[in-house]
C-alpha cells in the first residue's frame, strides 16, 4: 500500500469518527447533558433531576457519550458518577453555540428591518 492510500485510509477512518462523535452535539438533551456537567460531575439521578429527564431516558444518552469517550464515569456505591471526559469538549460546544447565536442575532435583526420595511404605508 502506498502512503498515499494509507494516508487516505487514516483520514477516512477520522472522519468516520469525528462524524460518530458530532453525534452527540445532534440531541438537545446530550447538549444539556455537556453543559451541565461543565463545572462538577454529578450522579445520574442529580442529572436527571436537574435536566428533568427520567433516569431510562438519561442513562441512553449517558453510555452514548461515554461510548465515545465524550464523557467518564466512576462507580461510588450504588451512584454513578459522571463528568467531562476531556473538557476540550466544551470549546467545540461554546463555538458552536457562539456561532448559533450570532446567526440569531443577525437573523432578528433582518427581521425587525423586514417588519419595519413592510410596516409602512
Amino acid at each position: 500500500m502506498t502512503k498515499k492510500k494509507a494516508h487516505s485510509k487514516m483520514e477516512q477512518e477520522l472522519y468516520r469518527v469525528h462524524a460518530d462523535m458530532c453525534k452527540v452535539f445532534s440531541h438537545p438533551t446530550r447538549l444539556a447533558i455537556l453543559n451541565t456537567l461543565r463545572e462538577e460531575e454529578m450522579s445520574v439521578s442529580e442529572l436527571a433531576e436537574r435536566l428533568k429527564v427520567s433516569v431510562g431516558n438519561l442513562s441512553q444518552h449517558l453510555n452514548m457519550m461515554k461510548q465515545r469517550r465524550v464523557l467518564a464515569s466512576r462507580k461510588d456505591g450504588n451512584n454513578v458518577y459522571y463528568r467531562l471526559g476531556n473538557p476540550k469538549m466544551l470549546k467545540a460546544f461554546d463555538l458552536i453555540r457562539e456561532i448559533l447565536l450570532e446567526q440569531m442575532q443577525r437573523e432578528s435583526i433582518l427581521v425587525r428591518h423586514m417588519e419595519r420595511t413592510y410596516a409602512r404605508p
